[in-house]
Parts: structure tokens; sequence; C-alpha cells
């Protein structure tokens, strides 16, 4: 495919030598609080969820023929049941539970590749693409603004963690927008540095943990089946297993963002079956060595939009950084140290790119509003999704994004093209 001239870097474009080592540092960064923190709150080892993300994405980009720029880091949606499990089985449990999440992503990608894919155009329209892809960046709103606002040490909200935010986004649009060159294709990464010298001088950064970390660390793997006494724990791939059809939802929409931000179709080349496959094996391979379920991150998506650095090179060396760092402490520990506020400032931008993005599908397709049945199904998907109105059926529970992805779909496939009344 040739060069776009609405870009920097296309899809399988490599950088130059030096500009790769940070631009890749970049996409590490903005995946690294989240892919920590889903195992800390656990309670499960983080460098090891740092090490299996890497390989994780490795293995996603083989799968996906180095077509589909997207990083894969530790999924939020199964904390629930991993923190139940941890009570219970330990991790041999949570192992189990996380290679049968992938195997059900296996499963459902032989199903398509017997299928077919033609039905996607059918079933996902611009008018409920658009819509969910608004939903993915500001159901995430929250959380950045909690970020960016409330103290974790006290619970209230710290006018310190609001200024840092403030500042740490205004000078990333600066980067973003007056710098040219390699500092111009930075500017999250410049964000994050700044940002954190900001905190230090605000006095929110806590160096204690980075004191104390030793320089090599080398992961705890956790090998199910060889470090346990061979044991199927039904329970615990009972209780995990079902959501992967939740996250597979949001795994649809972060492709449908991806579609529209690179100009391509993946439903198509490679294909949902080498997607759905590649995500199922990165969660496989962290369950066998002792990492949490993985999914592809919006944080990422978020940055290629900014920079408009599309490369897959630049995906692989962040994975790379993500082994390498999983293996030295202080440094692990140095990036875990990034205060909240830090992350929220760059969040507000990351989030409000992707949720941007699906206003643009809506323009582009020059969605009539005046339509009841584009606005009953926009209306619907965005007030549910952004709300969060889950739905809990026992313990398992689907976030407002999937109920409110299968309500649009629905909707579309039920609804006719005209109200009675515009007839």
């Amino acid at each position: 495919m040739a060069h776009r001239d609405n870009v920097v870097l296309d899809v399988d474009e490599r950088p130059a030598p030096w500009h790769w080592f940070g631009l890749s540092l970049q996409h590490m960064f903005s995946m690294f609080g989240s892919t920590v923190l889903v195992p800390i709150l656990v309670g499960l080892n983080p460098g090891i969820a740092l090490f299996s993300s890497g390989v994780g994405t490795l293995m996603y980009l083989l799968i996906t023929k180095h077509k589909i720029p997207a990083y894969m880091g530790s999924s939020f949606s199964f904390i629930v049941p991993m923190m139940a499990l941890m009570k219970t089985t330990g991790y041999p449990g949570i192992a189990q539970g996380t290679i049968a999440v992938g195997c059900v992503y296996l499963i459902v990608s032989v199903i398509v590749t017997l299928l077919g894919s033609k039905w996607i155009d059918h079933v996902l329209p611009p008018i409920v693409v658009g819509p969910i892809v608004v939903v993915i960046g500001l159901s995430l709103a929250g959380t950045a603004a909690k970020d960016a606002t409330i103290n974790s040490a006290t619970g209230h909200y710290d006018l310190r963690f609001f200024a840092v935010a403030m500042l740490t986004m205004a000078i990333t649009v600066i980067f973003n927008m007056y710098f040219k060159g390699f500092l111009g294709l930075i500017p999250i990464l410049m964000g994050i540095v700044a940002g954190y010298i900001i905190a230090v001088l605000f006095g929110v950064v806590d160096f204690a943990p980075v004191m104390k970390a030793h320089w090599f660390s080398l992961p705890d793997f956790q090998i199910p089946f060889v470090d346990y006494h061979p044991q199927l724990y039904w329970g615990a791939i009972l209780s995990m297993a079902p959501i992967a059809f939740v996250t597979m939802t949001e795994h649809l929409g972060h492709i449908m963002v991806l579609n529209e931000l690179t100009e391509r179709n993946y439903f198509k080349d490679p294909g949902l079956n080498h997607t759905l496959a590649g995500d199922g094996t990165a969660s496989i391979i962290a369950g066998f060595v002792g990492g949490p379920p993985v999914t592809s991150y919006g944080e990422n998506i978020g940055v290629m939009a900014i920079t408009r650095v599309h490369s897959v090179y630049v995906i692989a060396g962040a994975a790379a950084f993500a082994i390498f760092f999983s293996f030295i402490g202080k440094l692990s520990a140095l990036i875990e140290s990034i205060p909240s506020p830090v992350i929220g400032g760059i969040s507000f931008l990351l989030f409000g790119v992707i949720a941007s993005s699906g206003l643009r599908v809506m323009i582009e397709n020059k969605i009539d509003f005046n339509e009841k049945r584009n606005l009953m199904i926009a209306s619907v998907i965005l007030v549910i999704g952004i709300g969060n109105a889950y739905l809990q059926l026992g313990k398992y529970q689907f976030s407002g994004l999937a109920v409110a992805a299968v309500l649009g779909i629905l909707m579309n496939l039920i609804l006719p093209q005209k109200a009675k009344s515009e007839v």
C-alpha cells in the first residue's frame, strides 16, 4: 500500500533507529501504568504481567501478519473473578482461567474462519460503529478525571493533583502543536517526562519503592501443571471463560477504531479470525507464565491517533521494551512511580482522541440524524455505554460498553429504515 500523505509513518513503514527508540518508549510509557495496575490489584507479579504483555504483543503481530498496530496489555475485565480466585485456588486457578479465556478466543476464531466475515459490514454499519467508538473513548473519561483529581493516599480531592494533570496536558498539547521534527512525534513521552518533573516539584512522587528495588530482578514465573500438582479448577475456568465474550466486544471496538485510523479493513485483511486468534494466543501465553489475561489497549491507539505514527515496528519496539524492563527492577519501579495525575493529564488527550475518531466516522459517512432510526440507535449506544449501565447476571458482569454494543447491533438489524412518521 502506498504511503498516505496524512500520516507520518504508515503501518508497514520502519522508523529511523533513533526515532524508533523514542517512539516505542512512548508507547511503553502509555501502557505501563494500566498493565501493572491489574496484577497489583489482584496480587500477581507486575513484572510477569509486563513480560507477558510484551511477548503476547509480539505473538499478536506475528499471527496478524504484521498488519495491525495493536498493543496487548493486562485486561481490567477479569479483576473481580481473579481477586476471588486468589483467595481460594490461588494462581493455579487464575492460570487455568486465563488459558481458558484464550481458548474461547481461538474457538470463536475457528467459527469465524468457517463462516467468513461478510456479515460484519451488515452487522456493524457506520451508525453503530461511530457511537461505539465514541463510547470506547468517553467511557474511560471518569477514570482519567479520577486520576487527575483524587489523591489515592487520602481518597480526597487534591488541588496539587489537578494542577499537575493540567500542566501535563498543556505541555503535551504544546509539543504536539508547536514542535517540529522528532520532538513533535513524541508529545506523549515528552508530556510524561515533563509531568513527572512537575509532580516531583509538587511533592506527589514517592521514590521509596525505587530506592528499595533491585537493579536486576528476575520475574517470578508461575507455570501451571509444572509448579503445581496437576489439577483442573473447573470453577475458575467457568468463572473466567464467559467474560471472554465481553472482552471480544471491546476487541471489535478497538479494531473498528484502527480501521478508521489507518484507513484499512482489518476485518477482511488479515481477517477477524486472525485478530481473535492473536488476542487469544496472547492470553494463553500470559496464563502459562503467570500473568493476567490481555487485550488490546486504547491508550496506545490514542498515541497513534495523536502522533500519526501507525508503524507496527514501533509497537514491536514497545513490546521489546516491556520484556526488557520486566527484568530491570529499578527501571520498572521508576516508571511505576509515575503519579496518577500525570497519567490523568495524558489520558484526557488519549481517550478524547479515540472518542473524536468515532465522531469522524459518522461525519465522513454523512450519518443523517434527522432520520429517527439513526437518532435512536446512536442515543441508546451513547448513554448506556458512557453511563456504564452494566448487566449483572449472577457473578457475571457485562460492561456498559458490551450492553450498548449488543443493543446497537440489534436495533440496527430490527428497526426499519424509515419511521412511519417519515414515510
